[in-house]
């Protein structure tokens, strides 16, 4: 197997100029578009491969020292023991990449779980070679340079003595097949972008920066390799009314002084529809009232956590002379209640 210097013609004491010289000459020889000769094609690969490794001085210098990616003492060691073998062609199908996307939801969606339709723009397997990279009715070919081991060997000259190091071909990438006629359609990917359509069963529960799992749902791998993973982070909206809080929902409900003083029941809508809330006489600001299971859904446990009503007594801030007549009265009735300082106790927080 001739090395480098050797593939482009010049010495191991050619200088960047030179190089450069050499590897115009040839590319105008070997390009494809130039030259239609498949060996030509894949000696013109070798060319440039060479190339890239000498004209840049740290990976010409790792070369020298015994290989493509460097030869150090850790390699000499691994191959004097063995750990250099050849460990056969590598695949050329690769996975694809993840993403992670972000689908919007009410909160009531958030709640109850939802079937969302996102339209995404991904990699999808070619239908035209089905992933095999090649024109139809072409197929893969040994690769000539490494005869389809993905890999070459060279003798360097260490301190140990003659060593054989083992690295990628560079013609194949160290997959050990080219592809002579790649596909038109998918330009020898095996895959093309494309648009689709994405459902997604979103589970009850769920809360705002929450992210969800969808597992071989991303794009295809380069040669019809494998689909990467879709990441979903949910972004709840905000609600008019509701908040949350963990798996309760909280909401405040405004009652009139009269009715706290009294007691009240009233009809009030909730994400579950209308329902019922009643107070007994005397309930003060921030005061809670709860209502079972009509919160959000557990999505680590079973059941529903609840809605919780903070109670907000309004004070009227206009009274007619009338109006200003019965709170005198009730004032006079309760004397004993003067403004006072109270006890520093949270009473109904959340």
């Amino acid at each position: 197997m001739s090395d480098h210097y050797e593939v482009l013609g010049v010495s191991r004491t050619a200088g960047e100029d030179e190089i450069k010289k050499a590897y115009r000459k040839l590319a105008r020889e070997l390009h494809p578009d130039i030259n239609p000769d498949p060996q030509a094609a894949e000696r013109f690969k070798l060319v440039t491969h060479a190339y890239e490794v000498l004209i840049d001085p740290q990976q010409r210098a790792g070369y020298d020292r015994g290989g493509d990616g460097g030869f150090g003492l850790g390699d000499i060691f691994e191959s004097f023991f063995g750990g250099g073998t050849s460990r056969g062609p590598q695949s050329r199908s690769q996975r694809g990449q993840d993403a992670l996307l972000r689908v919007d939801l009410d909160l009531a969606e958030a709640v109850f779980g939802a079937e969302k339709t996102l339209t995404i723009d991904t990699a999808i397997l070619c239908d035209t070679c089905q992933g095999s990279c090649c024109k139809p009715g072409t197929s893969v070919r040994v690769c000539d340079i490494c005869r389809g081991s993905g890999q070459i060997q060279r003798q360097v000259q260490s301190f140990m003595g003659v060593m054989v190091t083992t690295s990628p071909c560079g013609s194949c990438r160290g997959t050990g097949e080219v592809i002579p006629d790649p596909c038109i359609t998918c330009r020898g990917q095996g895959r093309v972008r494309s648009k689709r359509d994405l459902t997604l069963d979103i589970p009850a529960g769920v809360a705002d920066g929450m992210r969800l799992h969808l597992s071989g749902q991303g794009e295809v791998g380069f040669a019809g390799g494998p689909a990467g993973d879709i990441y979903l982070e949910v972004s709840v909206r905000p609600h008019a009314i509701f908040g949350r809080d963990g798996d309760d929902l909280v909401a405040q409900l405004e009652v009139p002084v009269a009715d706290a003083a009294l007691g009240f029941e009233v009809e009030i809508e909730s994400l579950d529809g209308d329902v019922k809330v009643e107070s007994k006489p005397g309930a003060q600001h921030g005061d809670v009232i709860t209502l079972k299971g009509l919160g959000a859904s557990r999505i680590r446990g079973k059941g529903r956590g609840d809605l919780r009503l903070e109670l907000k007594v309004l004070t009227p801030t206009r009274l007619d002379g009338k109006g200003k007549d019965i709170f005198k009265m009730l004032r006079d009735l309760h004397r004993e209640d003067v403004p006072r300082l109270g006890s520093r106790r949270a009473k109904g927080r959340f």
